[in-house]
Formats: C-alpha cells, sequence, structure tokens
C-alpha cells in the first residue's frame, strides 16, 4: 500500500497546476514535471559545454576515449 503526503501550496499555485496536469494523477503529473525539468537542465549543461569546447578539445577527449577503451582491462 502506498503512503500519500500532503504538500502545501499557495492556492493560486495549485489552480495553476491543475489545469496544466488535466486528467493525470498527482503524482504522475509531479513526476512528468520533474522529469522534463531535468532533461532540460540537462541539454542547457550539454550545449553550454559544447561552446566551450573547440573542435580539437573533440578530438582529444574521442582520441582519449577510444585509447582508455582499448586498454582497459578488468582484473
Amino acid at each position: 500500500m502506498k503512503k500519500y503526503v500532503t504538500i502545501s501550496v499557495p492556492a493560486e499555485i495549485k489552480s495553476r497546476l491543475e489545469t496544466a496536469k488535466g486528467k493525470l494523477e498527482w503524482g504522475e503529473f509531479i513526476i512528468k514535471l520533474y522529469t522534463e525539468a531535468h532533461r532540460l537542465k540537462s541539454k542547457k549543461a550539454f550545449e553550454k559545454l559544447t561552446e566551450t569546447l573547440t573542435e580539437e578539445d573533440l578530438k582529444t577527449m574521442t582520441e582519449s576515449s577510444k585509447e582508455f577503451r582499448e586498454k582497459f582491462e578488468f582484473r
């Protein structure tokens, strides 16, 4: 059996969230929001990283990764 808890939020926010969630259950809706926020945060970090790195940096990282995989062994 699942245990439920209450999260207090201002009435205006709850009203806006209820409109956005539609027919979804609250748990499913909140997980969906969290997953999307996490995905966007990761995407933004990746884009920032790719803007920071040069072609030479990416080439060096690729070669280093390939070399690591070729030499890696379980002991």
